[in-house]
C-alpha cells in the first residue's frame, strides 16, 4: 500500500520560514518524480514545484520562484519544501505527489493528473 504522509504545516508570521516533508512508503521512491501542490479555501489546487527522479532538476511556479525549494532524500524516501519569506496568499493545505512519468514533461510536471499518488495535506496559515 502506497502511503505519502505530509508534516511540518503550521501557523507562521509573513517573512517566516516552514519546512515540509513528505515520507512515502510502499513504492520504490526513487523511481518516482515528486511534486508539491497546494489549495486554498474556495480556489482549485495548484500546482508549486516539481522534482525528478534523482533530484537534479527541479521546477517552479512562478509565484513561489526564488522562496520555496523543492528537495528529496532517495535513501531517506522523503522529500522536501523548503518554504521561506512566508506571504499570507500563502496560506493553503499542501500536498505532496509521486508520479511515475510526472517529470517527462513540462505538462505533467505542472498537472494534477501526472502523479499517481497523493497525500493527505498538510495545513499553512501565514498571518500578516
Amino acid at each position: 500500500q502506497v502511503q505519502l504522509v505530509e508534516s511540518g504545516g503550521g501557523l507562521v508570521q509573513a517573512g517566516g520560514s516552514l519546512r515540509l516533508s513528505c515520507a512515502a512508503s510502499g513504492l520504490t521512491f526513487s523511481n518516482y518524480a515528486m511534486g508539491w501542490f497546494r489549495q486554498a479555501p474556495g480556489k482549485e489546487r495548484e500546482f508549486i514545484a516539481a522534482i525528478s527522479r534523482s533530484g537534479g532538476d527541479t521546477y517552479y511556479a512562478d509565484p513561489v520562484k526564488g522562496r520555496f525549494t523543492i528537495s528529496r532524500d532517495n535513501a531517506k524516501k522523503t522529500g522536501y519544501l523548503q518554504m521561506n519569506s512566508l506571504k499570507p496568499e500563502d496560506t493553503a493545505v499542501y500536498y505532496c505527489a509521486a508520479g511515475l512519468s510526472a517529470y517527462t514533461s513540462y505538462v505533467r510536471r505542472i498537472k494534477i493528473s501526472g502523479y499517481d499518488y497523493w497525500g493527505q495535506g498538510t495545513q499553512v496559515t501565514v498571518s500578516s
